[in-house]
């Protein structure tokens, strides 16, 4: 939307016409921006909104949401270059629905978004600094419902049979964008080397697969995917799948694990303002015990400044996590669980903007996604024998 000039200066204008923006411009009026999330398919609120605003260099709009409180811990998070780099602003700039923020002067477009957002383009940024690696391998695992391109990554032992396979998912929730950067983190210790030898270790030993965008629709389009209808992606896996990603990790999982012995991985982010690392219980027994085994791991192995804590996470009939609350579809940690040779399945939730008092950006969401790998080698190595 566009809206007059003043003083000799150009118009405001904001939209979310770009990969990931998600934005409903009531009004403008000089430097006062009244707008709210677009929820679209979603099943009751949820707070994921990311718009671009031009004309706004060297000076402080002002931008009210309308829609619920959509603001984390640390308020909005910014760029001023396109969607390269990403900082937060400050929660003190944040009240009552409103943010406030001086744009740098210079600045052709200030983006905002709820939390640090990825795209594909972020994956693709990330992908060309390893093309050259021979323990990286881009396949498609297929055609989303809008004719893109979901992506499914190999990485580690890709030139023999491995000794584990370890399956990774991501964005089942297409909002939940920090689950991409410790993708990431996890990818570069299983591709670099390391003081420990773990990179060593799992190109000799391990084979990954990584989906790192189960809505790649929804993440391109800027969708919430939390309650999605007229069905949560995470909510797929049972015999009436209706997206065309579960349904192809349904078919080439089972085939790709051939028997060996696998742990599996689902990425996610929990609710705006919850600010622990978690991992979520299944009502099974050995689950819940895999779940705690890797836990410990975790804990002893981190070096990372986002910690996690082994009693934050949330064992099945605790808090949210009921029958009541999950019974709505068969999750992928539910059903990768029941796959032979499962030594793991677990769901851990990266909080957006804070974790345990530390700030979550890009390099911290990284760092985590290295102690996860580290975190993992310790597992299979202790644990490969059970189940």
């Amino acid at each position: 939307m566009r809206t007059r000039g003043h003083e000799g200066r150009p118009a405001i204008t904001v939209d979310g016409d770009f990969p990931g923006g998600n934005i409903i411009v009531e009004k403008i009026r000089g430097t006062r921006i009244r707008v709210h999330q677009d929820p679209r398919d979603t099943d009751g609120f949820w707070f994921y909104w990311c718009f671009r605003a031009r004309g706004a260099a060297g000076r402080r709009i002002r931008v009210t949401f309308t829609g619920g409180r959509v603001f984390g811990p640390r308020g909005p998070a910014w760029s001023g270059d396109g969607g390269n780099t990403w900082a937060w602003t400050s929660k003190a700039a944040t009240r009552l629905g409103t943010f406030t923020f001086l744009v740098p002067d210079g600045a052709t477009e200030a983006r905002f978004c709820f939390a640090v957002p990825y795209t594909e383009a972020d994956l693709a940024r990330f992908l060309s600094c390893h093309a050259e690696s021979t323990f990286l391998s881009v396949k498609t695992l297929c055609e989303t419902r809008k004719g893109r391109r979901a992506e499914m990554l190999l990485a580690g032992a890709l030139d023999k049979t491995p000794l584990y396979r370890v399956v990774v998912t991501a964005r089942h929730h297409a909002c939940e964008s920090v689950a991409s950067f410790v993708v990431e983190g996890l990818l570069e210790h299983v591709l670099g080397e390391d003081p420990d030898g773990d990179g060593a270790w799992f190109r000799d030993r391990v084979s990954f697969m990584v989906i790192p965008f189960v809505d790649k629709d929804g993440v391109e389009d800027g969708d919430q995917g939390k309650n999605r209808l007229p069905r949560d992606h995470n909510r797929d896996y049972d015999d009436r799948s209706l997206h065309p990603t579960v349904k192809a990790i349904k078919e080439l999982v089972p085939a790709w694990l051939a028997g060996v012995k696998t742990a599996a991985l689902d990425l996610h982010c929990p609710y705006i303002h919850d600010e622990r690392i978690q991992m979520i219980g299944l009502p099974d027994e050995r689950q819940w015990a895999a779940v705690e085994a890797f836990s410990s791991a975790l804990e002893s192995v981190q070096r990372g400044t986002l910690r996690f804590h082994a009693k934050d996470n949330i064992p099945f009939s605790q808090a949210w996590n009921t029958a009541r609350n999950t019974g709505k579809g068969l999750s992928f940690c539910s059903w990768a669980w029941k796959l032979p040779g499962m030594l793991l399945a677990a769901t851990i939730e990266i909080p957006y903007a804070t974790a345990s008092g530390s700030e979550v950006n890009a390099c911290t969401a990284r760092s985590l996604g290295h102690d996860i790998a580290r975190a993992m080698r310790a597992f299979l190595e202790r644990h490969a024998t059970d189940r």
